[in-house]
């Protein structure tokens, strides 16, 4: 009787190698869940892709801000020198009518002394 449960003994064992070698997927993957896997996985590439589209915007966005203050920092010193130019120019201008008007009148007081 030895030999016999010995046998068996050994077919159990062999048995039981055969089975763990055969062993199933802890989760059989259907139909269903592969399309859902699928799903996941292009919704998280369409989100990635969103997310890099919105930092290249982000920063566009930026490069732009910075350029339209630069843009407004030249023309505010434009208008600055225009004003500065056309301060000068009035300044000039009311400082040639001046002698103009100091002429005239040294002409008209020598006018009233001949008389």
């Amino acid at each position: 009787m030895k030999r016999t449960s010995l046998i068996q003994t050994a077919a159990v064992l062999a048995m039981l190698a055969a089975l763990s070698a055969c062993k199933k997927p802890d989760e059989p993957v259907g139909p269903a869940q592969k399309a859902g896997a699928a799903i996941d996985s292009a919704g998280e590439r369409a989100a990635a892709q969103l997310h890099e589209n919105i930092d290249k915007a982000r920063k566009v966005t930026e490069e732009m801000n910075e350029r339209a203050r630069h843009a407004g920092d030249e023309m505010h010193e434009a208008a600055k020198d225009a004003a500065d130019d056309a301060n000068k120019g009035i300044n000039k201008a009311t400082e040639e009518v001046g002698k103009k008007v100091e002429k005239a009148g040294e002409k008209i007081q020598d006018a009233a002394r001949k008389n």
